[in-house]
């Protein structure tokens, strides 16, 4: 052993860190699952004086204004693992996550309160907004610092599994309290259960993380001396192509999940009135499906690498997402099964890819702040925005395929990022100040480098 080795961690440390780290992710979506699902029940209960479409917007206001403040976490926390290690942070951000969304369950309604109800429910959708600005990027860094690299795609891959995971149940439990209550119990107390279990749930999350020891990248560059003091400034400085190429890629990334995860539900019933209990089970069993796959891709990466996974998922967004649509468009069970499934293939290719691939393109000293600044940049611009954007422009336009033109957009932009990437499928990645995929050594990379 030399002063800046230690021996890899064993297979069963390296699986207590991926449940940590994906459990985080599942509270962040398990919360927007739930809020997407109830929406109906939450608009009447906070915004009850409004119309049908105002009402709606108002809700999905309620998802895309909190990430105003994603940015910022990023730009806090990001930097902060950075200097002071991953799990430090992670263990804030998923109490602060899920505490926030424990706490809209006890809000009391418009009628009860008045104007101060949606104050205190954007509030808490403040603070979830912020925490998860640095949840996201600690946690794809944590697994991907703690994963062997030839078998990172496969670890990585357990953070997007932790996000449908955090949707499904999320989405089955909004699903069990709409089918299972009457719609006057349901928006009087029910829709609050979900957002309650949110509570024991974050607890979880904040043990299997507090067990764990930082990840051996970070304990590595700490030994060395060649964690930042001064992380942000160096990642504007020294990693801003990396943070341009990941904000161009993120942009389809988001649009895709935030528009079939987030919003379809609401599409399918408001949009193209297919009916409730169809409206909430497709999206849900597509979920599901992608789900039981997300694994498989992952190890497929590590087999054909990232960047041929990535492409066909853009390229196929771009071709396909009309078409697709357009089977929706048809309202009926079989054409929205069909047309969601072929959106759902090309999501599950990014979603098992992402958690291995995006970490990699940066060093340790940087990898934090520069997948959290990034990421949490383009999902406030691009993906929170989503639902909102889309139903402002259908009602506005009355054209129900707005979201497939949305998304070959953002397909024909996250093209050109994709391939400026570097392949890191079985790359190092522990170098504390070295871009992994690149050769040779930049003199950036050497000035950064442990004395």
């Amino acid at each position: 052993m030399t002063e800046t080795s230690a021996a890899p961690p064993d297979e069963r440390t390296v699986r207590r860190a991926v449940a940590g780290a994906a459990m985080g992710n599942a509270v962040e979506w398990f919360d927007y699952g739930i809020y997407a699902y109830l929406a109906t029940s939450i608009g009447l209960n906070f915004f009850p004086d409004a119309d049908e479409t105002a009402r709606l917007l108002l809700v999905f206001a309620g998802i895309a204004i909190p990430f105003v403040l994603r940015p910022f976490g990023g730009l806090i926390l990001g930097p902060l693992g950075d200097r002071f290690g991953r799990r430090r942070v992670l263990s804030f951000t998923i109490i602060m996550m899920s505490g926030a969304t424990f706490v809209i369950g006890l809000i009391p309604n418009y009628q009860t309160i008045g104007v101060a109800a949606p104050i205190l429910l954007l509030l808490a959708r403040l603070a979830q907004g912020f925490s998860t600005g640095g949840e996201y990027g600690g946690a794809a860094t944590f697994i991907a610092e703690y994963a062997p690299d030839k078998r990172r795609g496969f670890y990585g891959s357990f953070l997007e599994f932790g996000t449908l995971v955090g949707n499904v149940v999320g989405a089955l439990l909004a699903t069990a309290v709409q089918l299972g209550l009457s719609e006057g119990a349901l928006n009087s107390w029910g829709w609050r259960i979900p957002f309650l279990v949110a509570g024991p749930l974050g607890l979880v999350g904040w043990y299997l993380r507090a067990k764990l020891a930082d990840t051996p990248a970070f304990e590595k560059a700490e030994r060395a001396g060649a964690t930042s003091r001064v992380p942000l400034r160096e990642t504007f400085t020294k990693m801003w192509p990396q943070l341009l190429n990941l904000i161009g890629f993120v942009i389809l990334l988001n649009v895709a999940m935030y528009t079939l995860i987030a919003y379809m539900p609401t599409y399918l019933t408001e949009v193209l009135e297919l009916g409730d209990t169809a409206s909430l089970l497709i999206p849900l069993g597509l979920m599901i499906g992608m789900m039981l796959v997300v694994n498989a891709v992952g190890a497929l990466s590590d087999r054909v690498g990232r960047k041929p996974l990535l492409l066909t998922a853009a390229i196929g967004f771009l071709v396909v997402s009309w078409p697709a649509i357009a089977l929706l468009e048809t309202r009926s069970v079989f054409g929205a099964v069909v047309g969601m499934a072929m959106l759902s293939v090309l999501l599950v290719l990014m979603l098992g890819t992402i958690g291995s691939a995006l970490p990699a393109m940066f060093p340790t000293r940087n990898r934090y702040s520069g997948f959290a600044i990034g990421y949490s940049t383009s999902t406030a611009a691009f993906g929170s925005t989503a639902p909102l954007v889309i139903t402002a422009l259908i009602d506005g336009t009355g054209n129900t395929a707005i979201p497939a033109f949305y998304l070959m957009a953002a397909a024909a932009i996250a093209i050109v990022p994709i391939m400026l990437m570097p392949e890191t499928a079985g790359v190092p990645i522990n170098h504390p100040t070295r871009i992994p995929g690149r050769t040779p050594v930049t003199e950036e990379e050497e000035a950064l480098a442990p004395s």
